[in-house]
């Protein structure tokens, strides 16, 4: 699983990819960035992200850190969403609504992932140790409402996390969880709730489909039907 997409891929690239995520006409587009606190929440995540990322003399750095932090404070105040500066989120995220959403400093999320109200996404034991972890999600993931992903755990590409979970273990690519702790009930993924431009020639994805429907997985001993 390939990490630092967020580091690598242009702001306005990832603007446009998360933009992209709210609907195919530019009116769609504009209605989510305007009214959708979600959106709102994105869109400050890449400014910050930008700003800490920018290669520029100590003096500029000094004055954006601030302000930084001053944009981030307005947009939990507003919003109740947390997205740290520090996290590392690939183009294309979507945030439907606004809800005490919490993800922790440090987390991988890949492209084109659809994070819903309540979620929180932590270290594990409160991040209270360096070495307690964080959580790495891979590329178009659907992480449904009041779901928990907690501690050095991977989520494989096109999973799919059901509402109330609270995932304490790895879960596999593609693989469906549910329940607390959460456990895979299937590998039919998140294909039928992430969409995106482009995505039907979207190789990887394309791949994974394949290669989810020709095979099986087992989870708890048992193997999962498709």
């Amino acid at each position: 699983m390939e990490h630092g997409a967020a580091a690598q891929d242009p702001m306005f690239d990832c603007v446009k990819r998360d933009l992209n995520r709210c609907g195919d006409r530019f009116s769609e587009q504009l209605r989510e960035a305007l009214l959708n606190p979600g959106t709102w929440a994105v869109l400050s995540y890449r400014l910050r992200r930008w700003a800490y990322t920018l290669r520029a003399p100590k003096a500029i750095r000094k004055l954006l850190g601030p302000l930084s932090s001053t944009v981030q404070l307005c947009t939990v105040l507003a919003t109740n969403i947390d997205l740290p500066v520090t996290a590392e989120i690939g183009p294309g995220l979507y945030i439907p609504h606004t809800g005490f959403i919490v993800v922790t400093v440090g987390a991988i999320i890949g492209s084109n992932c659809t994070l819903t109200q309540g979620v929180t996404i932590g270290h594990g034991r409160g991040g209270k140790r360096s070495d307690d972890g964080i959580p790495v999600i891979g590329d178009r993931v659907y992480v449904g409402p009041s779901s928990v992903v907690i501690g050095a755990i991977t989520v494989g590409h096109d999973a799919l996390i059901g509402a109330g979970a609270i995932v304490i273990r790895p879960v596999p690519a593609g693989g469906v969880v549910v329940g607390n702790p959460a456990r895979v009930i299937s590998t039919h993924g998140s294909f039928d709730l992430i969409s995106y431009p482009d995505m039907l020639a979207d190789k990887s994805r394309a791949a994974a489909i394949a290669t989810l429907r020709s095979s099986e997985v087992e989870s708890d001993g048992l193997p999962v039907s498709q």
